[in-house]
């Protein structure tokens, strides 16, 4: 039996330190408050008697559960960011445990009139009657990805507790600035040494997924001429004219609001311009490889096309790939899923297994040679102040992680 109380109090001390990443900045971890929580985290591996408990130069955390058979199994990880989201506050952050949940408004915030109401956030009737563990409405939770590390932590924590459950080697692997797409840019994969893994990362409880976007950012910049308004007929050129040209050439029904499931978008995130220049940021997303590729090709060819319209370059636009869909690397080895998905069914856990909009360390691991499915970790309406996660999905999901293992080491005996 988990220790319920425990794993709570854990989750709590790990989503009050303050962990946001930094888009802006090159270190690595981008900021230097993500070495609060990593290096508690390293003394706490420790602690409940994990072996070779590493932290190298940039912050990446592994370590070690030894194997408890007589037989080759394979390696297998366990891998959870602990930085939080740039889009949200993570400082000061305080945890409500919400008891037996009745399905009703939660007042975050009474002084600021913050409510989490079902009427907008329906995902909260699948949980009435289960503890809830919400934000005070001023801050993210940070249940993204913090609830990952602790069911990872409460997991390995339960093996070397109950020798009885026979596992292989386990590897454990905790990374920063995941939240700004550098999850894995320096994680070691030669080092961690498993064979597969899975990141505890995702949502509601279930939830399987080893389809993601593929994924591009954009940035388009346009050049314009300022001249004295009172005497610019034909002289003066406004960037923001040409770049409202842009935006609205694109299929306006592609973007996040108007698209779900497998369909792809091209997002507007960012603008900021004047008469001489302005400047669009685009992220690119579409599970189907060729899709993707297309997407890019509409995008320049628009930014051609203005070119050809002015007669000369007013546009330019540098496009980068970011990560891609990672079901090319899992397929080949699909028994990795069915591994997961068997041991929800043993949990009567329902498994959902589809794709992820959106990224996850897993995408770039499985591409530098890890094959990294995602699985729940329990949270709801990450990056922002309506973010929570049910203590009972907290449960289930370190459950599961005893149950790979535990299957693991039975398949391969």
């Amino acid at each position: 039996m988990l220790n319920r109380d425990k794993i709570v109090q854990r989750f709590i001390s790990y989503v009050t330190v303050d962990t946001q990443s930094d888009p802006n900045s090159e270190t690595t971890p981008s900021t230097q408050k993500q070495w609060d929580l990593a290096h508690a985290l390293v003394k706490e591996l420790i602690a409940i008697g994990l072996k070779d408990v590493t932290i190298d130069n940039n912050a990446y955390i592994m370590a070690t559960l030894p194997s408890n058979v007589d037989h080759e199994v394979p390696t297998i990880g366990f891998i959870s960011h602990f930085d939080t989201s740039p889009d949200f506050s993570g400082t000061h952050v305080k945890p409500q445990l919400v008891e037996n949940y009745d399905g009703k408004d939660i007042i975050l915030n009474e002084a600021e009139d913050i409510v989490l109401s079902p009427d907008y956030f329906e995902d909260l009737l699948l949980y009435k009657g289960q503890t809830l563990i919400t934000t005070d409405g001023t801050t993210l939770l940070g249940a993204d990805d913090k609830a990952g590390i602790c069911e990872i932590v409460s997991a390995m924590e339960y093996l070397i507790q109950h020798p009885e459950i026979k596992h292989g080697t386990i590897k454990v692997g905790f990374t920063p600035d995941e939240e700004i797409g550098r999850g894995a840019h320096k994680f070691d994969v030669e080092k961690f040494g498993a064979d597969w893994a899975y990141t505890m990362d995702g949502s509601q409880v279930g939830e399987l997924e080893y389809e993601n976007f593929n994924a591009a950012g954009a940035k388009v910049t346009v050049k314009g001429k300022s001249v004295h308004p009172g005497y610019a007929k034909g002289k003066l050129v406004n960037s923001m004219y040409i770049a409202t040209d842009f935006i609205n050439s694109l299929p306006r029904l592609e973007t996040p609001e108007h698209t779900e499931e497998y369909q792809g978008f091209f997002h507007l995130h960012h603008m900021d311009g004047d008469v001489e220049q302005t400047t669009l940021q685009y992220i690119i997303r579409d599970h189907d490889r060729a899709h993707f590729e297309a997407r890019k090709e509409v995008m320049q060819k628009l930014t051609n096309d203005i070119n050809a319209e002015y007669g000369r370059e007013v546009i330019s636009i540098e496009i980068k790939d970011q990560y891609f869909n990672m079901r090319e690397k899992v397929e080949p080895v699909m028994h990795i899923v069915d591994i997961a998905e068997e041991a929800m069914k043993q949990l009567d856990i329902e498994p959902l297994i589809k794709a992820i909009r959106g990224g996850t360390d897993g995408s770039q691991l499985s591409y530098m040679g890890l094959p990294c499915p995602n699985i729940f970790a329990g949270g709801h309406n990450f990056h922002g102040r309506y973010e929570y996660v049910p203590v009972e999905s907290i449960l289930k999901a370190t459950e599961v992680i005893c149950k790979i293992a535990e299957l693991t080491a039975e398949k391969y005996s």
